[in-house]
């Protein structure tokens, strides 16, 4: 059932990348704003994590703890500590969370057709979630490289080493390995609902060929990534009704993401006084989603692994 849905929802995510190309093609000054792109992300992107909570008390019981609120401070201390080297450190951490995005966003994008979660199989779900990673340096360089330079990456050898990259052709050689990834994931254990991993390629490369890195990822990280993740949320908390599976994830899910969005908004009124609106909205986005994915990961990594062991 998970795998049908969720290939009829990358057939609906082909279809809107088209119809917003078909857009932008008609209407020339056709654009999504970085507000749209941060309210996007609230409301969709950052929805697909708000059961972490649900999921922490779980990780919990594995350790025999039976207060809540350590995880809670744990969680937070991992996610404040991410926001503080990224100020201390902003070009190593920008290259360790592109690494670990790539991994999990190849990872959550395709586990739900691979059985087996072997290394090889983690290192084949890097490589193909690297695509979005690379698309857009291969695309739009200028523009990925303005992007990081208003967070905060002012090393003037990481931008040397980008340049030298695109002039060796490695982003076309990364985009070919992440080709070869998705194909050995494609054909390994073949069934036809796996075409969903191509067409999710396809409306990749699509959607970073004719939008901007900032417009690129929203669409992909709200409409396919979050969706995706939701999905899955919802068949665990209601495997045999799926009407209430989603009834329960939208009342379970809304307290975090209320309060996330709270705290990127208040963050955002203090930083547009030193920068203007756009600017300040990016460093929202991106090093805000920073802060929530190294603990997101840290936790799914912690439950994995104790689920392993009990079986």
């Amino acid at each position: 059932m998970i795998k049908k849905i969720n290939l009829n929802h990358s057939f609906i995510f082909f279809l809107l990348v088209n119809l917003l190309i078909s857009l932008s093609l008609i209407f020339f000054n056709f654009s999504i704003s970085p507000l749209i792109c941060l309210i996007l992300i609230l409301l969709i992107g950052v929805t697909h994590g708000s059961l972490d909570h649900l999921k922490g008390k779980k990780l919990l019981e594995y350790y025999n703890i039976k207060n809540t609120f350590y995880f809670y401070i744990a969680y937070i201390f991992v996610a404040c500590l991410t926001i503080i080297l990224w100020l201390s450190f902003p070009t190593y951490l920008l290259v360790l969370f592109l690494i670990v995005a790539a991994y999990h966003f190849g990872k959550e994008d395709t586990q739900f057709l691979i059985s087996s979660n072997n290394y090889s199989n983690q290192l084949f779900f890097t490589l193909k979630g690297s695509l979005i990673i690379f698309a857009p340096l291969f695309f739009h360089l200028t523009e990925t490289i303005e992007l990081f330079k208003l967070l905060l990456i002012n090393d003037e050898n990481f931008y040397l080493i980008l340049g030298k990259f695109e002039e060796l052709k490695i982003f076309l050689l990364a985009i070919c390995l992440s080709t070869l990834a998705s194909i050995y994931l494609f054909l390994k254990n073949y069934e036809i609902k796996k075409m969903t991993i191509f067409i999710d390629y396809v409306s990749i490369l699509l959607v970073n060929f004719y939008f901007s890195p900032l417009i690129a990822f929203t669409i992909y990280f709200c409409f396919l990534h979050s969706i995706r993740h939701m999905v899955n949320l919802i068949f665990e908390l209601d495997k045999k009704n799926f009407s209430n599976g989603v009834k329960l994830f939208t009342i379970k899910s809304a307290p975090l993401t209320i309060l996330t969005g709270i705290i990127a908004l208040i963050s955002l009124y203090f930083l547009n006084f030193k920068v203007i609106l756009d600017d300040a909205i990016i460093k929202v986005i991106f090093i805000g989603l920073a802060s929530l994915t190294f603990p997101h990961i840290l936790l799914e990594y912690l439950l994995e692994k104790n689920e392993k062991q009990k079986t």
